[in-house]
């Protein structure tokens, strides 16, 4: 049972580090492919220190890894699957925009 709690916990890190809409943003674009830190600063509008917090959130919970290359920072997606899991949550929030849609509709 130790050990499935930890796992839970970790899991838990990791929807944690989703929870936010700026670092979701970031996960959509990195979808992609790798980006450097100022592109996903350009993308988010944020000021470098909240995304500098932001990714080092996604960092530590897992979901991207990053690599150094001169003065600039690179990140990534650490697994497909988080790739995966943002297509199923994008095509669920669909369908539920469109069913809603369509009770509204059903209802006027």
């Amino acid at each position: 049972m130790e050990k499935n709690k930890h796992c839970i916990n970790e899991q838990a890190k990791i929807f944690k580090a989703l929870g936010h809409p700026s670092r979701l943003f970031m996960l959509v674009a990195l979808r992609d492919g790798e980006r450097c830190v100022c592109d996903l600063r350009s993308l988010i509008g944020d000021d470098m220190s909240t995304i500098s917090k932001h990714l080092s959130v996604l960092r530590e919970a897992g979901v991207v890894t990053s690599q150094k290359r001169g003065t600039s920072i690179y990140y990534r997606l650490s697994f497909d699957c988080f790739e995966q899991l943002l297509n199923a949550t994008e095509e669920f929030v669909q369908n539920r925009v469109m069913a809603q849609a369509e009770l509204l509709q059903k209802g006027t």
